[in-house]
C-alpha cells in the first residue's frame, strides 16, 4: 500500500511538471505545488483522526476528493478550493470532540 501511495505522489509531481513544460505557466505551477503540499500536510495531520473511525474513513475520503480536484485543476484550469480545503473540516470536528468528550488521558489527582 505503501507502494502505491509513493507511487500516485510521484506520479501527481510528474503530472505537475509535465503541464509545466508544456504551457509554461509559471503561476499554475506554484499554485499546483502549493495546492499539493497542502494536500500532503491534510494528510499527515488526518492522523490524529485515527481514534475515531468513522471521521478518519470520512477524511481519506476527502483526501482522495482533494486530489482529484488538483487533478481536475491540471486539467481543465478550474480550482476548487473548497473541495480541496474540505479535509480541514474533519481535523476540526476532531478537535472539537476533543474539547467536549476529553481526550481521556487527563491525570486524576
Amino acid at each position: 500500500m505503501k507502494v502505491v501511495i509513493v507511487f500516485i505522489i510521484l506520479l501527481t509531481l510528474g503530472v505537475i511538471f509535465f503541464q509545466y513544460n508544456r504551457k509554461k505557466d509559471m503561476t499554475k505551477l506554484f499554485i499546483a505545488l502549493a495546492t499539493f503540499g497542502v494536500i500532503l500536510s491534510l494528510a499527515v495531520v488526518g492522523n490524529l483522526t485515527r481514534q475515531v473511525i468513522p471521521l478518519f474513513i470520512s477524511h481519506i475520503v476527502l483526501i482522495i476528493l482533494s486530489w482529484g480536484a488538483l487533478i481536475v485543476y491540471l486539467l481543465r484550469d478550474k480550482y476548487y478550493w473548497w473541495m480541496i480545503f474540505s479535509p480541514v473540516v474533519t481535523i476540526g470536528l476532531f478537535l472539537l470532540l476533543e474539547l467536549v468528550t476529553g481526550s481521556g488521558h487527563e491525570l486524576v489527582g
